[in-house]
């Protein structure tokens, strides 16, 4: 591989690595808040995330970005390339982050909840110190493995011709006609998901109680 090829690879990885954060930090809340209307909200409310969570759980993401980029334009709807990755990563996301939440909140004991009225614990206050910390030990492992399908899965955004890594890598080995490009794209991803891997190990740690 020519060193030439180098400077566009880097530029995939911050476009990667750009794409999910800002996935990340978006679908993390929102998955949050749709599994607390979903588990307390009304129930027409509940009929609608569940048919929401379907929608996304039950289409391929590759899908989900064509439909934003190429289908929403013939509603009036148009978005860049880079947006509407975003936009569909975070909805495919945050259904999934959704299912995570909402079964760490029904495993918590109903006897708490009880016991905070008693208490005359206040319901933010309770959910905040109480319930929230006992939902994210139980849902920490499974969140981590979104977390990192999340990194691998960026390089969906190809169809909407973003040059993130895999892509540029791609290039660089038809253009030079070799494999090396490949093995340090996949260098890159191991390097990442080992520093994602080891901050996720230091946070589970942190809720050892």
């Amino acid at each position: 591989m020519s060193w030439s090829a180098l400077p566009s690879i880097i530029t995939g990885l911050e476009l990667t690595l750009k794409l999910f954060s800002l996935v990340l930090v978006l679908s993390l809340p929102l998955g949050l808040l749709v599994a607390v209307a979903k588990v307390y909200g009304p129930k027409f409310i509940q009929r609608l995330i569940t048919l929401y969570i379907y929608a996304m759980r039950g289409t391929p993401l590759l899908l989900q970005l064509m439909f934003v980029f190429f289908g929403l334009p013939y509603v009036g709807i148009t978005l860049d390339r880079f947006p509407a990755a975003v936009f569909a990563f975070v909805l495919n996301y945050a259904a999934y982050f959704a299912e995570i939440f909402r079964g760490g909140m029904v495993g918590v004991p109903t006897g708490q909840f009880e016991a905070m009225k008693v208490l005359g614990i206040n319901h933010f206050k309770g959910y905040r110190n109480v319930i929230f910390p006992q939902v994210l030990k139980t849902t920490l492992p499974s969140l981590g493995n979104e977390i990192l399908a999340l990194v691998k899965d960026t390089s969906l955004v190809y169809i909407l011709g973003l040059g993130e890594v895999l892509r540029a890598g791609q290039i660089a080995a038809n253009r030079y006609a070799s494999l090396i490009p490949f093995i340090f794209v996949g260098i890159l991803y191991l390097i990442v998901t080992g520093i994602i891997s080891y901050l996720l190990n230091k946070i589970e740690k942190q809720y050892q109680f």
